[in-house]
């Protein structure tokens, strides 16, 4: 069982151990600027900006931190939508020295104060917009100085003229920030700072490059340091999972948020280590994200599930060319094999699933891209240098294959650790391997399968249901776009099933046609009893689906009563 059985399927191009670069992630960026100085390094909106202009940028920032006092191992806070500023602004953290803490947008106040006061950053740079919202809460944090920038920086003419105007428009007023005080305008400092190289010394093992916190689904949000060395492995995996993709052409669509971990992996940071073009698109929009493939022809679009279901259920999508799309890696939730198939049938590109976590930098398991062997709601087998096994609840004992226990991850894009949070550390982190939280089983031939999170689990009368399993039969009825299984309390079984449902537009599907169709391929025990049908489910700013809101929203329903 302790044999990596699974690297029987690994074709030619991927070698199960690769050899890492013992340097800091910034020299991707370095590399490629010098590689390919003039090529396309992002698309914007409709402007293009080359390598040479991202690494001078990116040179420019990072010695205004300097400027303003950062100094190695200094956390900087980055709260922006996918937009060059996010770009250069990352790596200007990097060769400062600095720690990059990456912050969503769609954040609260409440939700700010804490992440930058468990930070302890110093300098955050942010949208003009969100603006009034940090400086709500600037005197209760740890923030020093605050780096604005807006859209229209980066956008080509007319748009950077007409931008203010259709800001105001659509958001109903304008912010204006002055180059004084506290504030700093990002337009600013890239006209007046120098381009100097900085040197520094680097431990790439020990060094945090990333402070990404987890999405706080079991208490507080809590920040996972990666270090150069996670990050530059869990790239380098990538990059030779998708080897069969390389070409001078290269495009990589970046829908995904860059304040998502996996986003930056699979977009920011191949697409810089690819020397590929990065197209990037500040939120997802169905017609948006159709109409830039067919104009821009990206090559790998790394998504989640809600994206592609957002994509196939498009009444146009037939009109639209998108046959430049060779290689979709799906995660952040599980991937319904009628999505898969209607994506590839559409798209004549692969997709395929993938596994992972912030505690992995993300990705550890992911289904071979160019090869027909498909093993149904999988996630793969591990990449290389990466060891998985099945744990027994509680421990580091390993099951036998086909045993559902935890799944564990080992290898080098494994995090140093929880910051300032050391218990949380050790109960995560045993004897090496990284305990996941997520149930699962391995076959005899080293194929993974997720079986649900451990806390979300539904006893309903002693039997153990796992919504992810009722999920999948329901995803399979072709008037279902979206659905999520949680439990809900029940005074005679513990917990009862319920479903969230989404359905096609013009569809008159009943509760009763659907317990018909479940109960064809579900034991009666796992059928729902409860259906709800809803206009759209809650999800994360990457699209996960919030599957603890909605069981928060039933406790709530409960108590009330």
């Amino acid at each position: 069982m302790t044999e990596k059985v699974w690297l029987q399927h690994y074709p030619d191009y991927i070698p199960g151990t690769l050899n890492y670069e013992e340097m800091p992630l910034q020299h991707f960026l370095t590399d490629a600027a010098k590689l390919t100085p003039n090529k396309t390094a992002i698309h914007f909106m409709g402007k293009d900006i080359s390598y040479t202009e991202v690494y001078s940028d990116a040179l420019k920032f990072a010695n205004y931190l300097q400027k303003l006092g950062v100094q190695k191992g200094d956390r900087v806070a980055i709260m922006l939508p996918n937009s060059p500023q996010a770009v250069i602004g990352y790596f200007g953290v990097l060769y400062a020295g600095g720690v990059v803490v990456m912050t969503n947008p769609l954040y609260t106040e409440r939700e700010i104060e804490y992440q930058i006061n468990d930070s302890g950053a110093k300098i955050i740079l942010t949208l003009d917009l969100l603006y009034p919202r940090i400086m709500k809460v600037f005197k209760q944090t740890t923030l020093e100085n605050v780096i604005v920038t807006s859209v229209k920086d980066f956008l080509p003419f007319p748009k950077n003229i007409l931008y203010p105007f259709v800001q105001k428009r659509e958001n109903g007023f304008k912010v204006e920030v002055s180059h004084s005080g506290v504030n700093h305008l990002f337009v600013e400092i890239l006209k007046t700072s120098p381009t100097k190289p900085i040197e520094l010394d680097f431990n790439c093992e020990e060094d945090v490059a990333l402070l990404q916190y987890t999405g706080g689904t079991t208490g507080f949000p809590k920040g996972v340091m990666l270090t150069h060395k996670n990050l530059v492995a869990n790239v380098r995996m990538c990059e030779v999972w998708l080897t069969d993709s390389r070409g001078d052409d290269e495009s990589i669509l970046g829908v995904l948020p860059f304040f998502h971990v996996y986003g930056m992996t699979t977009v920011l940071l191949l697409s810089i280590l690819k020397n590929a073009k990065m197209i990037l698109l500040p939120k997802f929009d169905s017609e948006t994200v159709l109409k830039t493939i067919e104009k821009q022809k990206p090559t790998l679009f790394p998504g989640a599930p809600t994206i592609y279901i957002g994509l196939i259920n498009n009444p146009n999508i037939t009109k639209y060319d998108l046959s430049s799309i060779k290689a979709c890696i799906s995660g952040s939730a599980s991937l319904p094999a009628e999505v898969q198939e209607k994506f590839e049938e559409l798209t004549g590109g692969k997709l395929v699933e993938g596994y992972g976590l912030t505690e992995s930098s993300p990705v550890t398991h992911a289904n071979l891209v160019y090869e027909d062997i498909r093993r149904k709601n999988s996630i793969g087998i591990p990449w290389p240098d990466t060891d998985s096994r099945i744990f027994a609840d509680g421990t580091t004992e390993q099951v036998p294959n086909g045993e559902i226990g935890e799944i564990a991850v080992k290898g080098p894009q494994v995090m140093k650790g929880y910051w300032n949070r050391p218990e949380d550390t050790e109960m995560t982190l045993k004897d090496g391997w990284l305990l996941t939280g997520d149930l699962g089983y391995m076959d005899d031939e080293g194929f993974f399968y997720v079986v649900d999170r451990k806390k979300d689990v539904i006893i309903a009368g002693g039997f153990n249901i796992y919504p992810r399993e009722v999920e999948e039969v329901l995803y399979e009825h072709t008037d279902i776009v979206e659905c999520v299984v949680v439990g809900v309390p029940d005074p005679y079984r513990g917990e009862t099933v319920k479903a969230f449902i989404v359905l096609k537009e013009g569809s008159t599907i009943t509760e009763g046609e659907l317990n018909t169709f479940s109960r064809k391929s579900l034991a009666s025990y796992k059928v729902p009893r409860i259906y709800e049908f809803r206009n759209e489910l809650p999800k994360t700013a990457v699209g996960k689906i919030l599957r603890r809101t909605l069981i928060d929203e039933e406790k709530e329903k409960q108590q009330q009563v």
